[in-house]
């Protein structure tokens, strides 16, 4: 190779100049393979040799991600971007094994190539799919579109599966090259329409922990005993504030209760924020803990709820139920006529829910003031009006320091007995809605601060700045809108990661509220966000614009709040010794990194029933028309959103009256003949083409552009 007259070649070509015998191939494969990891050959994109710097290259370690189409992706911890990973570098890698790489290509404009050079650890080794009986074996289809393949099942591994049955298949057998994956059957879910089967599919796609143990559900039930005087020993007594609950009418998991008054002569409201002390049943590494620690968070499904804990303490001993004693942690905040929280104090408490609450009824009492104080009493009025007043001096107070609201409603997908979407609505948020979450996200913040400054070990809710990258390219396309951000201004300079205030993305939201462009600068504008996740280290969160922020308001559902609530009442006790701060630092890194892993599973498991139901209740509305607006632009087609949520594709060959062209500057679809233009947020007519459930998928189609055709089609057919 260091002959001037060398061509670089192929492993290959290589071995047929070098005249290497076929049993010989995997020696010389193996020392190609050597000599790149030292960097002595380099490898290019097309697969071929050539001589290279000498520096070794140390190996890249990430998460496979395949495609169905047989390529991949491969995303590596702390990269911005993905690398391309094509069908023929793939070396029999499956979707989420993780795997070694090698960058082929540096880019140059496009996503880097890499190829993988070896299988560290398989990702997954059970499948949910669909069995398909064939003669004497058999098949399952992957209800997962990132498998490529069907996992081949012999006869006598199926467990009596018939052709229509959900099932869980054991890969045995990865498979590589021509030959597909091999399995065996573990667990019949039903057939394929039997009422939940769909649900229950997802749900073991995921791998979510559904049934507790025998052992775990006795060890719940004695520990949940009611509040004795012991258990109350030491404890602030405030069963005489009136205390309200405020969920949901068919919560209840009720984790957080709030008192609240006003003190006229400091011209102060007290607010308390008072959170169920879960840990007092929940022990440090009990195996409740160990469990509720690998769950993470309480998963919420179109049609159950999968929780963190048994319900036993969910739903009893640890949910601030009306008129019982509980026990609590409780932030209880001195806070000024600006919103600004003058003094607090953290304590273990003792509580009593006066009044359980809903959104509906606060909002009624708010809103609706025709007689609310029949129903309500005057006393229950006055503190609604109380917390309506303080929640607004909060939210005053954080929008002034820039944080930022982004309001997308989410779905409300309601079922009948047998599992089928008979309604989908957008769940709005109410006035109700938002008291409670001013009120939580004070108790959070201070809670963060009071620990950040005690240097103590704790896991905090960080959220990054946005890449400096991404909002330079939001910034373009909002000045050819007439709108730009003042740290980068109208000609766009460059901006670091530093010049970035979330009072700036604010104010740009602000500034288009109610004008056409809204939905689209607004979905932009999100998209440019990173994801907020946990960490030992207090970065801040970007979209709340607080230096401090931590989780601290639902231990029932959030494992990382009951992790922290244990280092709070070891600080209140005065036991958080030396020792102690050893065991948390040792920990705390691996709990903050399991949580964001959880919590990401949890929402991707939430968001596949989601689009199931809406493919389902789509399905029987083939043919419809429905008005709605484009929320998506891509190279392959557009998305539109009906007013219900629902969501589906237009896609671009399917576009009528001319060949339309995606910009990707503008994110506009344009006709190369009649230069219609199509935009994010413009309001379309569409009909529903098709629904594939197998990929949850649904299809439309242009409804004006269509009757615009026929019309002209038969004006053309009469001259």
């Amino acid at each position: 190779m260091e002959d001037e007259m060398y061509v670089p070649m192929k492993e290959k070509e290589l071995a047929m100049l070098l005249q290497v015998q076929e049993e010989d191939r995997l020696t010389l494969k193996r020392i190609l393979e050597e000599l790149v990891s030292e960097g002595r050959l380099e490898r290019t994109a097309k697969g071929k040799y050539v001589k290279g710097n000498g520096r070794k290259k140390e190996p890249l370690t990430g998460t496979f991600i395949s495609n169905a189409k047989g390529f991949g992706f491969v995303e590596i911890e702390g990269w911005e971007e993905d690398l391309f990973i094509p069908r023929e570098m793939v070396n029999g890698a499956f979707h989420k094994d993780t795997v070694e790489v090698e960058v082929l290509s540096e880019g140059g404009g496009k996503r880097r190539e890499a190829r993988i050079v070896r299988i560290v650890e398989r990702g997954m080794n059970r499948i949910v799919g669909t069995y398909e009986k064939v003669s004497k074996f058999g098949f399952v289809r992957p209800d997962n579109a990132k498998l490529a393949d069907d996992i081949f099942v012999p006869d006598e591994r199926s467990k009596g599966a018939v052709t229509g049955h959900k099932v869980v298949v054991e890969i045995t057998e990865y498979g590589k090259g021509n030959k597909s994956p091999e399995g065996k059957v573990v667990e019949i879910l039903g057939h394929v329409n039997d009422p939940g089967v769909d649900i229950m599919s997802i749900v073991k796609g995921y791998e979510l922990p559904c049934e507790f143990s025998e052992k775990l559900l006795h060890q719940a039930e004695r520990v949940a005993k009611p509040v004795s005087e012991a258990d109350m020993a030491g404890r602030k007594d405030l069963r005489e504030f009136l205390c309200v609950t405020i969920d949901g009418e068919d919560a209840k998991d009720l984790d957080d209760a709030v008192s609240i008054a006003y003190d006229e002569t400091a011209e102060q409201y007290r607010l308390g924020v008072h959170i169920a002390d879960v840990s007092n049943y929940v022990q440090e590494n009990s195996a409740l803990d160990r469990e509720a620690k690998e769950r993470g968070t309480s998963v919420y499904l179109t049609d159950r709820v999968i929780p963190m804990l048994p319900h036993t303490l969910s739903n009893g001993i640890c949910s601030l139920n009306e008129g019982e004693d509980r026990l609590a942690l409780s932030c209880l905040m001195q806070i000024d006529k600006t919103g600004k929280i003058v003094s607090y104090e953290l304590a273990e408490t003792v509580i009593r829910v006066s009044r359980r609450m809903t959104y509906t009824e606060v909002k009624e009492i708010l809103e609706d003031k025709d007689e609310p104080a029949t129903y309500a009493g005057a006393r229950v009025v006055t503190i609604c009006e109380l917390m309506a007043e303080l929640s607004g001096l909060l939210r005053a107070r954080r929008t002034k320091r820039g944080a930022i609201d982004f309001d997308f409603p989410e779905s409300k997908i309601i079922l009948d007995a047998q599992g089928h979407p008979t309604e989908i609505k957008p769940y709005e948020r109410n006035a109700a809605h938002m008291i409670i979450e001013d009120f939580m996200l004070a108790a959070n913040e201070t809670v963060a601060q009071h620990f950040y400054w005690l240097e103590a070990p704790f896991v905090y809710r960080v959220h990054d700045k946005p890449d400096a990258e991404k909002i330079q390219k939001l910034n373009v396309f909002i000045n050819n809108l007439g709108y730009y951000m003042k740290a980068i201004g109208r000609k766009g300079k460059k901006v670091s990661d530093e010049e970035i205030h979330p009072g700036e993305i604010q104010k740009l939201l602000h500034r288009i509220a109610g004008t056409p462009e809204e939905a689209l600068v607004s979905r932009l504008t999100l998209r440019s966000m990173k994801q907020a996740h946990y960490s030992t280290e207090s970065t801040g969160h970007f979209g709340l614009a607080s230096r401090f922020y931590c989780h601290f308001t639902s231990p029932i559902r959030r494992y990382p709040d009951l992790q922290i609530h244990r280092i709070i009442k070891e600080q209140l006790r005065g036991r958080l010794t030396a020792e102690r701060m050893a065991h948390y630092r040792e920990i705390l890194d691996g709990v903050a990194k399991q949580c964001s892993e959880t919590e990401r599973r949890a929402q991707e498991a939430e968001r596949e029933t989601e689009k199931l139901k809406k493919a389902e209740y789509m399905q029987e509305r083939i043919g419809q028309e429905f008005d709605g607006v484009i929320s998506g632009i891509t190279a392959w087609g557009m998305y539109v959103e009906l007013p219900n949520t629902v969501e589906g594709m237009i896609h671009v060959s399917k576009m009528p009256g001319d060949y339309f062209h995606y910009n990707e500057s503008t994110y506009e679809m344009v006709g190369e003949r009649t230069g219609r233009v199509y935009k994010l947020g413009e309001p379309v007519r569409v009909r529903v083409v098709e629904v594939e459930m197998q990929v949850k998928t649904i299809d439309f189609e242009l409804v004006e552009e269509i009757e615009d055709e026929q019309r002209n089609a038969e004006a053309g057919g009469e001259q």
